[in-house]
This record gives structure tokens, sequence and C-alpha cells, in this order.
């Protein structure tokens, strides 16, 4: 593992895609950093063209805006073709995950084969988010928990990282959801390949800069995404 990757999807982040790069870079994890930019019409894809003189942070730009679950898809298959990227990390630009915390993720790859970067594995640890959304939040990783048997408080965490040999047993093009169901569906489909999963807490704050991407749909999907990950055969 000696080359850790850390994966970035953005649409409308330049407020952040500066920042963020920087404290990066300074980790002692000596990490790659790979921006997967959906054309975003601000200017976030020239933010991290500038950074490119470091020779560790990469630009993969996508056409049009296709949704958080493809862009990782698309950071994920950038990664398994370059062998040299190893660990891989996700999370995302506008600083909800910290920094900071990711060598304690990476550490957690000697014994385990994917880590989750968990707001509720000890208690509630969610900053600035109004209580209905935090309710939802909560109620969404309890219901996903008991319908799939994922044995982990925060299936639907954005914040996580990979060894390699785990990644390299997804089959990236079945992967079709978004948002929260993409985070469920790449957990349940990493677990039911005996892939070894633990949760380690985090802080989680509401973003610094910027517009969240929630929608209601995104919602809906992950609520039905739950019956079709334990239940294929019925759908």
């Amino acid at each position: 593992m000696s080359k850790p990757l850390i994966i970035i999807p953005t649409y409308n982040e330049l407020e952040n895609i500066g920042n963020i790069i920087p404290r990066l870079l300074e980790l002692p994890i000596g990490a790659n950093i790979l921006v997967v930019d959906d054309s975003s019409p601000d200017g976030t894809g020239d933010a991290v063209l500038s950074f490119k003189e470091t020779e560790r942070v990469h630009l993969l730009s996508r056409p049009e805006k296709n949704g958080l679950g493809q862009a990782y898809v698309a950071g994920f298959g950038w990664a398994l073709e370059r062998p040299e990227f190893d660990p891989i990390i996700q999370m995302d630009a506008d600083f909800s995950h910290d920094p900071d915390s990711v060598p304690a993720l990476v550490e957690k790859l000697e014994t385990h084969d994917f880590v989750i970067g968990s707001r509720y594995v000890v208690g509630v640890n969610v900053v600035n988010w109004p209580l209905h959304r935090l309710m939802l939040s909560w109620f969404a990783n309890k219901y996903s928990k008991i319908v799939t048997g994922l044995p982990v408080e925060d299936a639907t965490g954005g914040f996580k990282a990979f060894r390699r040999s785990a990644l390299e047993k997804l089959d990236l093009s079945s992967i079709r959801s978004d948002g929260y169901s993409f985070q469920i569906e790449v957990t349940y489909k990493l677990y039911s390949a005996n892939c070894s999963v633990t949760e380690v807490p985090i802080v989680f704050i509401d973003r610094h800069s910027g517009t969240s991407k929630m929608s209601r749909s995104i919602v809906w999907e992950a609520a039905w995404m739950v019956w079709h990950l334990r239940f294929p055969r019925l759908f």
C-alpha cells in the first residue's frame, strides 16, 4: 500500500476544491488525489488543473452531470487501471469529511478490507444539520441495516477507504445507483464478497460552502435499493 489515492467527485465545488487539495497533499500518507469532475460550469476543473505541477493531483473530466455513484464508478475504474494505487479512499470535497481523519481510515486497512468513516458507530456525531435531515439519515441507516443485515451503523456514509484487492471484487459495470443507495450498494456487495469491514468514528460537519446535492429522489432510490440487494430474485 505504497501510493494511496483519494477520489473526490465534484460538481460546482470551486469554493472548496482549492482549499481541500492542499490539506490532503499535506497529509503524512503522501496520497495522490483524483478529482472526478462533471464539467462543472463554475470552473472547478480549471481549479484542479492549477495543481497539476505537483504530479500528485489528477483530473478526470466527465462530459456532463451524471450522478455521484457514476462519478465514483469512473474514479474506481481509473484507479484500478493503474496498479500503483493502493489503497483507494473516497471522500467529499466540501470538508464534511475531515481531511485529518484520512490516515486513521488507512491505518485500519492493515486488518480489514475496507473501512467506513462512521457518523453513528459511537453515538451521533453530526454537526450543523437540521433535525429533520439528521433523523432521516439516522433512520435510513437503521432501516438499511435491518433489511440488508449489514453489520455497520453507517451504510450510507460516503467517507471510505478500500484495499485495492477489495475494489477489484466489484463489478463496476453493474452499479447504477446514486447517492445514499450507491454507498449502501458498494458496502453490501463488498461484504457479500467476504470482504471484512470496520468503522472508524468521525465527526461529520455540514458543508463549508456550496450547495447540497441531496434530493428526494435520492432518498427514495435508497429506500428501494436495500430490498433489491437483499432479495434480488423479487426484482
